[in-house]
């Protein structure tokens, strides 16, 4: 076993041996070694050993603690237990030119823990005099006696008799444990494949090396054969190796027909073939509208004339790249029984029904618990910890970019709860699982349910969320009372220093303000009161694995010790790991997208998940079958091009009207399912399902261009990208070697199966039922290194691989890289929503967010990531729909111009054409038409209602008039002047009513971005009193042209009309600055009108009436 001491470097640690799944962590060589000490209540480290304190007369600071075991097959799993639950124990620390530290936490949290996985888990104390340490324990709780004297010894003591004597301190005698009941198979060096048995005699053999339950017995089968060790959970055939491909991964054939595990489902041809027709003919209809407008100019107002034409050739511009992408919608099926028999289904070799799913790690970010409550990041945890998927091979990591104690402890109080909440979720089908969403579901909670016990459980675990609450939403409190208690501690400490040393006390005593953890440490994350490397942009690396991987196999419950009777339940929890990356000052983070690579890293390291969802803090899983719908599509026929599947954003809590269209269901299930019938959705930022092998910048594997590929072997990195040189690996990926050990494991690991001939890339079937091999030091001292500030530098990270930096909106341009390189993407739409979330429902706050999305659009329309410089790899569709991404916001340029038209023709009295010509009317007439049929056959495909369409087209216009406009003022700023502006709240009115969940719908908060709509409206309004009011003052009053432009100016009013019930909020209370802008803004236009066309005795002939405010 390697050195459990390790000084940190910024190269990557090289292993001398293959590790498991998560790239060779279970070995390393000496000189890969971690430093372990413990904190003293100062904050400081000392040695964990008594010895070496003793010999340094316990004054340094920091001392070494080296325990070297020797690598013998009696002490090995022993050793591998108290390793992993020793890592899992441990809060490691690290970063740019330190050390990595692991320190070992005595509680995570001030409540107490029972789950043998988490950290901080209670157990039987040691039996060595003056030791208060805890028994190490194994997978199911279970103290782990390492002699069969059974003697119990903690982890700590047991190294050290190894070091000193070597002898049992119960028996005096060497430790013997051949015979030990808790012995189990050894995994610390790399799992083991399932036997491969070839044509010629492995059927024989493979039935002798079966142990006393039938099962198949790995370490025989590895004696008496030349069975090789796997890198990870992957088979890896010898070097010559003719029959290492799919033979030697085939248990057994299969007598039942093959049958596809996804199929997709055209929209009825009743439907798209009038769509298509129409399409087409108000496209020539357009054409010629165009013509007509052109040649026909209006003599008489030529300004007027000359606004309206280019307003609407642009807007023909904008509709054809809007339309013609979805000429071809599709909608998709899952088999999820099929998946269940094809990968879990019980067999010969396979007598438990253990999966051969491949891996899934989950992403969640969040970055400020005061504007993400810790709450619902808590909530989000719990539903991914409960979701119906093969516990073994489920990783959480929640990365909090702002290093708080607050959300620390937040998810460990919520993994201290899961042990309750997640069998109690298995054990009674329980869906939605998240509580907070459960418990609020009105309606008859015993619908469905079987058990007798149901609402004897569901009240008990309700009383105990309650009481859950009621802790997270005291931690803040907690935690500034206990830093408080600690930091008054230091200062009497100080002073009681001050006066032994005769220095002055009435000097003021100065301490640091730090903040505490539970087990009287400081917190090596941001402080309350920030200080130098203690505040959000500058503090370690941090990474606490707070529940360590699971057995692979069931741990079924009892009725004892717990609260509830989870006796025939599995009581596993899937990994969890907490990550904070190192931030130092004059390092550019890059925001989300920084923070998420630095998850990609960690976590190829830690598990490797071929498959990676990622998931914001505000959205949890819904469905929790909604992996296993995405893994149909991955795992099937021809998935191994497929870079991502996309699933449909829905939210709660939106107003049941969606004034502002949050639910923006037009996009989700109108323009994506129409991309996914080309190459695919765009990426959106949340509820993702990655293949982390597309995330690290390869273009997609192609069978007859690779080599080996009809093997279904396992390919190096450099059989991907030939001009990827071995040497280069550090530069595209960085200097951790465990890292770029990793890439090659998770492609193979992510291919579907090859399960039929036509398969020609894939792997066979039943390599990936092996268990994970445990964490240890060394491995979680490299993601540490992986995490920190410097790792960057001089790689390709966020230029190539991984999430794209260099625009705020990231989720796109990620999504553009990959199906630019040849990748598609799918959209999956579940029966039952896949994920929900929260979206605001605040006329600010989605005018802000708005803002964000159409201010990415425009820098991705000034870089290098605009389509119209794409590769012939991206479908001529799906090209002019990125291409529609970056121009959408320059329509609002021209839409607001055309906003104020029908008020200009009533001003002035002119119209955008010189008379009502018949084929003028005609062809508007026909193109409305057209507008109106696509729309009713785009509800019939998509789903989608008719009140959701035109509160979708209502927030169009809203935002093009104001969020859109401001992102292209922005982005030219920026472009030519290299100016950044921020729109933000300037003054916020208080809600009245808290009991109200859309209290925040009328919240009125002022922002710039409320100006050009005000505007519209106001300019619109005062030209239908005053086009009024010349018209009956008249002496042959021409109500014909009133009319005409009244009813253009009524529909933008129309279309405005939400944007003002916002600013009206509850009953009509507007802020008087709203009044104030309304007024100077009206009377300002009004007297430059008036200075630019003063009245003169002349008017317009009658013949000019009629005309007016046109859409294309």
């Amino acid at each position: 076993m390697a050195s459990l001491t390790n000084q940190g470097s910024k190269k990557g640690m090289k292993p001398q041996q293959q590790g498991g799944g998560k790239g060779g962590g279970g070995g390393g060589g000496a000189s890969s070694t971690v430093k372990f000490a413990r904190r003293t209540s100062s904050g400081k480290y000392v040695s964990l050993s008594k010895e070496e304190i003793e010999m340094s007369g316990g004054d340094a600071d920091y001392s070494n603690y080296t325990v070297h075991i020797p690598p013998t097959p009696d002490n090995q799993p022993v050793a591998a237990k108290a390793e992993e639950q020793y890592v899992s124990n441990s809060l490691f620390t690290g970063g740019f030119n330190s050390v990595t530290r692991a320190h070992l936490m005595d509680k995570v949290i001030d409540s107490q823990v029972s789950h043998p996985q988490m950290a901080g888990c209670k157990g039987s104390s040691c039996a060595m005099p003056a030791c208060d340490g805890k028994v190490i324990k194994d997978e199911r709780g279970e103290d782990v006696i390492p002699c069969e004297c059974r003697y119990k010894i903690c982890r700590d003591c047991y190294m050290d008799a190894q070091k000193d004597t070597g002898l049992c301190p119960g028996c005096k005698e060497p430790y013997k444990t051949g015979d030990c009941d808790d012995e189990i198979p050894n995994y610390a060096k790399g799992a083991l494949p399932l036997p491969g048995p070839d044509a010629k005699n492995n059927m024989s053999m493979s039935m002798m090396k079966r142990n006393q339950n039938g099962e198949f017995d790995h370490n025989k089968w590895l004696f008496e054969t030349q069975g090789t060790y796997g890198y990870g959970n992957a088979y890896w055939p010898e070097d010559g190796d003719d029959d290492g491909g799919m033979h030697q991964g085939m248990l057994e054939s299969s007598d039942k027909p093959w049958r596809p595990l996804s199929r997709v489902i055209d929209v009825p041809n009743s439907i798209i073939s009038p769509y298509r027709l129409l399409i087409a003919i108000r496209f020539v209809i357009m054409c010629f509208f165009l013509v007509w407008r052109v040649r026909h100019p209006n003599e008489d107002a030529i300004w007027l004339w000359l606004m309206s034409v280019v307003c609407e050739i642009w807007f023909a511009f904008s509709w054809i790249l809007d339309q013609v992408p979805k000429m071809h919608p599709i909608n998709r099926s899952t088999d999820l029984p099929l998946l269940r028999d094809k990968f879990e289904a019980p067999s010969p070799s396979n007598p438990t029904g253990r999966s051969d799913l491949p891996g899934m790690d989950l992403f969640v970010s969040t970055a400020d618990p005061e504007k993400e409550p810790p709450l619902v990041t808590a909530n989000t945890i719990l539903s991914i910890l409960a979701v119906e998927y093969p516990v073994e091979k489920l990783a959480c990591y929640v990365s909090d970019d702002g290093g708080a104690l607050l959300t620390f402890e937040a998810m460990a109080e919520a993994c201290s709860f899961a042990d309750l909440w997640v069998p109690f979720c298995r054990k009674h089908d329980i869906e939605p699982r998240n509580p907070e969403t459960y418990f609020s579901l009105k309606g008859d909670p015993t619908k469905n349910k079987s058990r007798v016990d149901f609402v004897k459980d569901r009240r008990r675990v309700k009383r105990e969320y309650d009481e859950f609450k009621v802790r997270i939403n005291g931690l803040p409190d907690s935690i500034r009372r206990r830093s408080e208690a600690f930091n008054a501690r230091e200062e009497m400490k100080m002073l009681k220093h001050m006066r032994e040393t005769g220095a002055d006390t009435l000097e003021p005593v100065k301490v640091t303000k730090a903040t505490w953890m539970a087990d009287g440490t400081h917190w090596p994350g941001t402080w309350a009161v920030p200080s130098r490397e203690h505040a959000k942009g500058d503090h370690a690396g941090i990474l606490q694995v707070m529940l360590k991987p699971p057995s692979c196999d069931p741990l079924m419950g009892s009725s004892e010790d717990k609260i509830l009777d989870f006796s025939d339940v599995d009581i596993r929890l899937p990994m969890f790991v907490y990550m904070s990356r190192e931030k130092r000052p004059g390092y550019d983070h890059n925001k989300k997208a920084g923070a998420m690579n630095a998850l990609v890293r960690a976590s190829a390291i830690l598990s490797n998940g071929p498959f990676i969802l990622n998931l914001d803090c505000d959205h949890y899983i819904y469905n929790c079958n909604a992996i296993r719908e995405g893994m149909c599509f991955m795992m099937d026929r021809g998935g191994e091009d497929i870079c991502y599947i996309q699933f449909p954003q829905r939210f709660e809590g939106i107003d049941p009207s969606d004034r502002y269209a949050n639910h923006n269901t037009v996009f989700f299930d109108g323009n994506m399912r129409a991309l996914d019938g080309l190459q695919g959705p765009v990426y959106v930022g949340t509820g993702c399902m990655f293949r982390r092998f597309a995330l690290y910048g390869f273009d997609p594997p192609k069978a007859d261009k690779l080599p080996n590929a009809d093997k279904n072997v396992a390919l190096k990195a450099t059989d991907f990208d030939p001009d990827l040189d071995v040497d280069l690996l550090p530069k595209r990926f960085g200097n951790s070697t465990l890292l770029a050990e990793s890439i090659p494991v998770a492609e193979f690991q992510g291919r579907p199966i090859a399960d039929h001939p036509a398969v020609k890339y894939g792997r066979p079937p039943g390599i990936l039922r092996m268990p994970r091999t445990p964490l240890d030091a060394t491995t979680v001292a490299e993601a540490v290194s992986v995490i920190s500030c410097w790792y960057e530098d001089k790689t390709e990270w966020g230029d190539r691989v991984g999430w794209i930096y260099g625009s705020v909106t990231e989720d796109v341009v990620t999504g553009y890289r990959m199906h630019n390189r040849g990748w598609r993407s799918v959209y999956c739409v579940t029966k039952r929503d896949a994920f929900r979330g929260s979206a605001p429902i605040n006329l600010t706050d989605r005018l802000h967010q708005v803002l964000r999305w159409a201010t990415g659009s425009v820098e991705i329309f000034f870089s290098r990531n605009n389509a119209v410089l794409a590769t012939k790899k991206l479908n001529i569709l799906q090209r002019l729909a990125y291409i529609n991404v970056g121009v959408y916001p320059f329509t609002s340029m021209f839409l607001i111009v055309y906003c104020f038209l029908p008020a200009l023709s009533l001003f002035s009295g002119y119209f955008i054409v010189q008379t009502l010509d018949i084929t003028f009317l005609a062809l508007l007439l026909t193109m409305s038409l057209c507008l109106i049929g696509l729309a009713l056959l785009e509800v019939r495909w998509s789903g989608v209602g008719l009140e959701e369409w035109w509160r979708n087209e209502q927030f169009w216009l809203i935002s093009g008039t104001s969020a859109h406009l401001a992102a292209v003022v922005q982005g030219l700023l920026k472009v030519i002047a290299g100016i950044e502006i921020s729109f933000t709240l300037t003054s916020k009115a208080a809600g009245e009513d808290n009991e109200d969940i859309y209290a925040e719908l009328y919240l009125v908060k002022w922002t710039s971005l409320m100006i050009p709509p005000i505007v519209i409206g106001m300019v619109n309004i005062i030209a239908m009193v005053v086009a009024f009011s010349r018209t009956i003052y008249e002496t042959v009053p021409q109500w014909s042209k009133f009319i005409g432009g009244a009813f253009f100016s009524f529909w933008v009013l129309a279309h405005l009309y939400p944007f003002a019930k916002g600013l009206m909020g509850r009953r009509g209370k507007t802020p008087t600055i709203v009044f104030v802008w309304s007024g100077l803004i009206a009377i300002t236009l009004s007297l430059l009108w008036v200075a630019i066309n003063p009245a003169t005795s002349e008017r317009p002939s009658a013949a000019a009436g009629g005309g007016g405010f046109t859409f294309p």
